[in-house]
């Protein structure tokens, strides 16, 4: 969904593909289909590791189109990919749901409950935008009310929400969903041309990433 349009490509499954640096470099051009940043971003990676981040949205329903197909890609991803997720939040409404998410991390709830909370908005309907209604899903989920709550107002999930701006702006994220690759490079379905392709950029610039390191 792009930031001021609100708007994207269709969404489409693609496979790993292990492509080598000069092939991604020729295949896939700077400035068409992905923007080179212009400051490196520090990324949580460890040493011979390269980060992927996928920044979201779960009201945004290319969001969750995309998230089976992302989902089944970080299945598949090697072992030296460290894959990240970024709420983003173009608009002050947008946060209930950025805190949503880092709660939910925060209480190793996100394998069983991140594919759900897009089922609740785009399925049931939910629009799971305030406090609220928020903590009485999550309640109704079988987790204790009162400790999510807790940690959904806690420093460090807020501490996450100014990360997660701050990633946000780095990689200057005009819309969702999109990946920044190894702190260096931005990407989406606009600028590749469908979130399919975009997966292949992001692979190819995985390659590109791995023979500096």
């Amino acid at each position: 969904m792009k930031r001021r349009l609100f708007s994207s490509a269709l969404l489409a499954t693609s496979a790993w593909l292990s492509q080598s640096s000069a092939w991604a470099q020729a295949l896939f051009k700077p400035g068409k289909d992905y923007l080179p940043l212009e400051r490196p971003v520090a990324t949580e990676a460890g040493n011979g590791k390269i980060e992927l981040i996928e920044f979201f949205w779960y009201s945004c329903p290319h969001c969750n189109a995309f998230e089976p197909t992302f989902a089944q890609w970080i299945k598949t991803a090697p072992k030296d990919v460290v894959v990240r997720r970024v709420p983003v939040a173009f608009r002050e409404d947008f946060v209930p749901q950025q805190r949503l998410f880092f709660a939910l991390e925060a209480m190793n709830l996100l394998e069983s409950l991140h594919a759900k909370v897009f089922a609740a908005i785009h399925v049931e309907k939910q629009p799971l935008n305030t406090e609220t209604v928020i903590a009485d899903w999550v309640a109704k989920q079988g987790v204790d009310k009162a400790k999510f709550l807790e940690t959904y107002k806690s420093f460090g999930v807020a501490s996450k929400l100014k990360r997660a701006v701050q990633l946000q702006n780095d990689y200057k994220v005009e819309g969702v969903p999109s990946f920044g690759i190894a702190g260096r490079f931005y990407t989406d379905g606009s600028i590749a041309g469908s979130m399919e392709r975009a997966i292949k950029v992001a692979e190819s610039l995985i390659a590109q990433s791995r023979t500096r390191t």
